[in-house]
């Protein structure tokens, strides 16, 4: 997995590159492809949301509106080829020069931050339970799950892209959940980024 910060003029406008996800940040700080960047050849599936207080319905929830202000707006990409699964957010109007965690969760968005549910699984960790989310890094890790961890640029604007070499079960994987902070890797701490700020719902 690699990410990227970018400074993004137009958030719902940006188009998943697919085949590698490496990029190259320019002196102007825009981010252009590399010659292993290339066009997907299906259209992704595209989810476009404001970032609001909760409300029934509401398709991105702010849980802190430091971090993650109301009105701020929330672009995910999906787009499966070859097994692979490449998933693309864009995030504008965010808290600027500000790490995030971010990953995909199993249940939809809701009233509470813990509503979301714990991280989508390629191989669900036995031994996690709903109180002890997974933390074993042989399951919590960036290959078993999608991490889509940023940091904003000055005007609270970034671009994050995950490739997995699998696919998501059809149902089990609904939701895209902001956090407090990078994702953590050692023993006991995998898959761990804080708070959740914000939850975008997404049909993966």
């Amino acid at each position: 997995m690699r990410t990227t910060t970018l400074t993004v003029g137009l958030a719902l406008t940006t188009i998943l590159a697919t085949g590698c996800s490496q990029t190259e940040t320019s002196d102007e700080g825009a981010t252009a492809p590399t010659e292993q960047s290339v066009q997907p050849t299906t259209s992704p599936n595209v989810t476009a949301s404001i970032f609001m207080e909760w409300s029934e319905g509401a398709g991105a929830v702010t849980y802190d509106e430091t971090a993650v202000p109301v009105g701020a707006t929330a672009d995910v990409q999906v787009r499966v080829e070859d097994g692979k699964t490449s998933v693309q957010f864009t995030g504008t109007g965010l808290e600027g020069d500000r790490d995030f965690g971010a990953h995909v969760h199993t249940q939809q968005c809701g009233e509470e931050p813990t509503d979301s549910g714990p991280h989508y699984q390629n191989e669900v960790d036995p031994a996690a339970t709903e109180d002890e989310p997974s933390s074993d890094p042989a399951y919590a890790n960036p290959e078993n799950e999608v991490w889509l961890d940023f940091t904003t640029g000055p005007d609270g604007n970034a671009l994050s892209t995950a490739t997995v070499d699998w696919t998501f079960r059809e149902g089990e994987a609904q939701s895209l959940v902001l956090h407090d902070q990078h994702t953590g890797t050692e023993p006991g701490e995998a898959g761990t980024a804080g708070d959740r700020l914000a939850c975008v719902t997404v049909e993966f």
